[in-house]
C-alpha cells in the first residue's frame, strides 16, 4: 500500500502500490460534477473512492454511492471514508456494471459520474496486473453497459459525467443513443497547440437538447513548468465549470 494526498494535501488515499492508481483523471471528473448540498451522485466502477471522496471534499452535504466489483478496493474505499471523516457522506459496495442494480439504487440519484475503462479488449495490450487490466481494458462491460448502468440509476433530468479518452468520442456518444441530450463536450489539451488526449463529458436523462462543443482547459504549461494556473485550482478542490 501507499498512502497519498489529493486536493493540495486536503485528502488521504490509501492504495495498492501495484495495480490501478489514481491519477488527474480522477480529480477532473469528480470536479466536473454538478453536484448541490442535499443531492446523491452514483459511480459505477469506484475502485478506492478517490472520485467520491474528492467529490464529497468538495460539495458539503452532499451524498455518494458507488459500486466496485473487488471486495480489496471496496475495504480500501471505507478506510478512505473512515480516514477522511467521509462515513457518512461516501458508501462504496460490492457490485459490477452489467448487473442488476439493488432496488434502493435504480433511479434515485441525481447525477452519475463514471470513469469507464479506455481500452477496447480487441485493441489493447493488456497489462500484466489483473487490477490494472480491469481499470484499463473493457471486459464483459463495455461502453453501452456503462450508460445503461448510470440511466437506470438517475431519475429523469439527472445528469451523467464521465472522462475518456479522445479517440473514442465518437464509441461514447453512440452509446449515450437517444436517452441523453443537452450534452457538453469538454476537451482536455496537454498543451497549447497540441490535440486533446482526454475530454469530459456531461448529459442530462431525458433531455433533448443539442450537443455542444466546450472551449475546454489546457492543463501543462507551454514551457513544461507545471499545471496552468486553472488547471491548479481544479486539482486543489475547485469546480470544473464546463
Amino acid at each position: 500500500m501507499t498512502e497519498d494526498r489529493l486536493l493540495g494535501g486536503r485528502l488521504t488515499l490509501r492504495q495498492p502500490r501495484d495495480g490501478f492508481r489514481v491519477a488527474v483523471d480522477t480529480v477532473l471528473l469528480a470536479a466536473a460534477v454538478p453536484a448541490q448540498e442535499g443531492e446523491r451522485v452514483f459511480e459505477p466502477g469506484a475502485g478506492v473512492g478517490a472520485a467520491a471522496l474528492c467529490l464529497a471534499a468538495r460539495v458539503a452535504g452532499v451524498r455518494v454511492a458507488g459500486i466496485e466489483p473487488q471486495a480489496d478496493l471496496v475495504r480500501l474505499a471505507g478506510e478512505n471514508a473512515r480516514l477522511n471523516g467521509m462515513q457518512g457522506a461516501v458508501d462504496i459496495m460490492i457490485g459490477a456494471v452489467g448487473g442488476a442494480l439493488p432496488p434502493r439504487l435504480g433511479g434515485q440519484f441525481d447525477h452519475v459520474m463514471a470513469n469507464p475503462p479506455f481500452l477496447e479488449e480487441a485493441r489493447a495490450q493488456r497489462p500484466r496486473n489483473d487490477a490494472r487490466a480491469a481499470a484499463h481494458v473493457e471486459g464483459e462491460a463495455g461502453l453501452a453497459d456503462w450508460v445503461a448502468c448510470a440511466a437506470g440509476a438517475l431519475r429523469r433530468g439527472g445528469t451523467l459525467t464521465l472522462i475518456h479518452r479522445a479517440d473514442r468520442l465518437n464509441a461514447v456518444l453512440a452509446a449515450l443513443g437517444g436517452g441523453f441530450g443537452e450534452i457538453v463536450v469538454y476537451p482536455f489539451w496537454p498543451r497549447a497547440g497540441q490535440a486533446a488526449r482526454r475530454f469530459v463529458l456531461r448529459a442530462v436523462k431525458g433531455s433533448r437538447a443539442p450537443l455542444i462543443l466546450a472551449a475546454g482547459m489546457t492543463l501543462h504549461e507551454a514551457d513544461g513548468s507545471g499545471f496552468t494556473p486553472e488547471a491548479d485550482a481544479v486539482l486543489r478542490g475547485a469546480a470544473l465549470e464546463i
